[in-house]
């Protein structure tokens, strides 16, 4: 792992305040293909915002820069992150939706999986997870 100082970046923000923007972005994205029936991309933009809400805190906690992996679980133990159990219950289940969503062995049988329903859940503990993030981001 690169091991590099906090710094400020391009427009006076630190490299943990970047990333939980990029959260942001994606949890919109995630709204937008929702809105669009686009399933499946829901979950897997769900999971981009958490995972890049979880390199900030890690990018703050640690001071350096995160590795490049998509495993929350992981992420979450390094950064000796606390959450309720609802939250870590949630953790665990976007973790195992990451590479099925990246690369889908059969579209239509992921496409039955992540029904509008299940896409909704996951959008609606997304939001919640990635407010309880920013709070401890807050705190720091």
């Amino acid at each position: 792992m690169d091991k590099k100082p906090q710094h400020i970046i391009k427009g006076g923000l630190k490299p943990s305040e970047e990333w939980f923007i990029q959260a942001e972005y994606d949890l919109k994205t995630a709204s937008a293909m929702f809105k669009a029936g686009r399933y499946i991309y829901t979950v897997f933009m769900c999971h981009l915002s958490i995972e890049k809400a979880l390199k900030g805190l890690y990018t703050q906690n640690r001071n350096s820069i995160p590795p490049k992996i998509h495993n929350l679980i992981f992420l979450v133990n390094e950064i000796k992150l606390s959450l309720p159990d609802n939250l870590k219950e949630f953790v665990t289940q976007l973790n195992k939706v990451s590479v099925p969503t990246r690369y889908p062995d059969e579209l239509q049988v992921l496409l039955k999986e992540y029904s509008k329903q299940q896409a909704a859940g996951i959008l609606k503990d997304t939001k919640e997870l990635l407010k309880c993030l920013k709070e401890k981001l807050k705190k720091q």
